[in-house]
């Protein structure tokens, strides 16, 4: 009678003709599915290693921990983030959110979030211009633009961030003249050595219907760029959506205007004694970082 014999490492399977054969899962099945994952290079005393090596790398960061909470526990220092409901007791010069002195560490950190996302997005918005317009004049045919946008590529990307922040800050800002003497950019925007003060929108009752049609325009604008893609890949032309796209982005605002009003107003700066009253103030740390930002990033 004919036996088919299968050898595959852990004994002899010996099947009968017109019988299944009833497979035996060999032992330490995880290992060897552990030892196939890493290329079937790793040996039993390799994989003994490595799971020592975890064991103490464990036990060791066990042992830290304890022993530094220990020690503070031991001179009545807390530990953990119990703290950030206590008073902060110090003031934050630039806030967009309401902020006092008495509020808690939880409050300045959100101040100090709302104040990083504010300044990466102006960075973000500015870099992107200047590296558009940037990118424009290198690729001019004028050789004098082309040189200039290439320099100006090769000195202020080779900068270090921390020193044109330091240059914008202590070389430009600080030697502007005073708010009596401002530089005023269209008789709303003042820049002198106390910062920069720009009109401030005031948001009015049809502000949030405003922001509502914008959104639902952009979305609307977006859905025939698709139906104009799957025209172009269906028949080979793209449909012409753009004055549908425009349409809708004047349209339903100016239709959420006319029936809400006008959803804000801005706030114009007055110079009143010796600085500004209204308007929105920036500080010149938060100039100096948001232009270093955007040219070092454009």
């Amino acid at each position: 009678m004919l036996q088919n014999e299968t050898n595959f490492g852990f004994g002899t399977l010996t099947s009968m003709p017109g019988r299944a054969v009833k497979s035996r899962k060999p032992p330490l099945q995880f290992f060897l599915r552990l030892r196939r994952a890493l290329g079937g290079r790793a040996g039993w005393g390799g994989l003994a290693l490595q799971a020592l090596f975890i064991v103490v790398l464990t036990w060791a960061g066990y042992e830290i921990v304890a022993n530094a909470k220990g020690n503070l526990e031991a001179q009545h220092i807390a530990s953990g983030l119990g703290f950030m409901s206590n008073t902060a007791g110090f003031g934050v010069s630039q806030t967009l959110l309401p902020y006092s002195e008495t509020d808690s560490y939880t409050r300045v950190f959100l101040v100090g979030l709302v104040n990083t996302l504010v300044v990466a997005a102006v960075g973000i918005f500015f870099a992107t211009v200047i590296g558009f317009l940037v990118a424009l004049g290198r690729l001019s045919p004028n050789w004098l633009i082309s040189r200039i946008a290439g320099g100006y590529v090769e000195l202020v990307r080779n900068l270090p961030l921390l020193f044109q922040i330091l240059f914008w800050y202590l070389a430009v800002l600080s030697t502007l003249p005073s708010p009596k003497q401002s530089i005023s950019v269209f008789d709303g925007i003042f820049l002198s050595n106390r910062g920069l003060v720009i009109p401030k929108p005031v948001g009015y009752e049809g502000l949030i219907a405003f922001i509502m049609a914008v959104v639902v325009a952009i979305i609307g604008c977006m859905m025939l760029r698709n139906r104009s893609r799957r025209g172009l890949f269906r028949s080979g032309r793209a449909l012409v959506v753009w004055p549908y796209a425009l349409g809708l982005l004047i349209g339903l605002p100016a239709a959420a205007m006319v029936i809400f009003g006008v959803p804000f107003t801005f706030e114009m700066p007055v110079l009143k004694g010796f600085n500004f009253v209204g308007g929105a103030h920036l500080i010149p740390e938060f100039v100096a970082l948001a232009i270093a930002l955007s040219t070092y990033t454009a």
